[in-house]
């Protein structure tokens, strides 16, 4: 029984665009029409409609029909509307829900790290850590993994006449040490913090990308060292990636 909510003629003028925005150089009436199941005139329609709303465009040498300019102008306007903690909260919850630990969404601003978000999970835990809140870069997860991925000219200003502070005995206070701890954070995708801001703490951190590729934020999961062992801390490293994927995707970014 066909669904009434539904006007078969918009769906399928939205399942041509579908098909339409799978290929750069376009398709042609015939290849659309094979694609989409319905005749060439009814597409050429469709097509005409697209292309005077500006969704779609014709290539005049090619004959062939692609993504018009309206499409970017959209998508813009969507972009620039994106709230990082709106889009972001549904998936910090998933990862509450998975860990039971305190998660953390953090952006960068002038040479910190600064807490947006905070959820404390079920667990018993104190941390110095607050929403509004600034955390050094050098010896938190969050902070060497938006690190690892900033440009590396802007990382050699960053740490120009950096203050390599000692927070615990473990804390990265060498320049050199800390570059090549980067080079291995990039390579894995995630950063970890093992006890080196808070004694008895240790975090795992992931990179939040934008649309453009551009690091924005990061996401991250804290707990004692008795919960957080070594075996724990890999075994989260899949789910880490996997909510900084989704999370990224949301605000525009596409990997593939």
């Amino acid at each position: 029984m066909p669904d009434d909510k539904y006007v078969k003629s918009v769906d399928r003028a939205l399942q041509l665009f579908d098909v339409i925005s799978t290929k750069r150089e376009g398709f042609g009436i015939t290849e659309l029409s094979n694609k989409v199941l319905l005749n060439k005139t009814s597409v050429y329609r469709m097509l005409s409609t697209l292309v005077k709303h500006g969704l779609v465009e014709q290539d005049l040498q090619t004959g062939k029909y692609k993504l018009g300019y309206k499409v970017l102008e959209i998508s813009s306007k969507l972009l620039e509307g994106l709230d990082l903690r709106m889009e972001a909260k549904r998936y910090l919850k998933e990862l509450e829900a998975h860990t039971n630990e305190v998660i953390h969404l953090v952006v960068y601003n002038q040479r910190e790290a600064v807490y947006i978000e905070k959820l404390e999970g079920n667990e018993t835990l104190r941390m110095h850590s607050r929403v509004g809140a600034r955390a050094p870069l050098h010896c938190t997860s969050v902070g060497k993994v938006i690190l690892a991925f900033l440009p590396a000219e802007e990382v050699e200003e960053v740490l120009r006449d950096y203050s390599f502070h000692a927070h615990t005995p473990h804390t990265i206070t060498v320049k050199e040490e800390l570059l090549q701890h980067l080079q291995e954070v990039r390579q894995k995708g995630f950063a970890l913090d093992l006890e080196e801001n808070e004694l008895g703490i240790n975090c795992i951190a992931a990179p939040i990308f934008d649309h453009q590729g551009h690091i924005v934020a990061a996401i991250s999961v804290s707990g004692p060292v008795i919960r957080m062992t070594p075996q724990r801390l890999e075994e989260l490293q899949g789910l880490m990636m996997e909510i900084s994927r989704k999370i990224s995707s949301r605000l525009g970014y596409n990997s593939y």
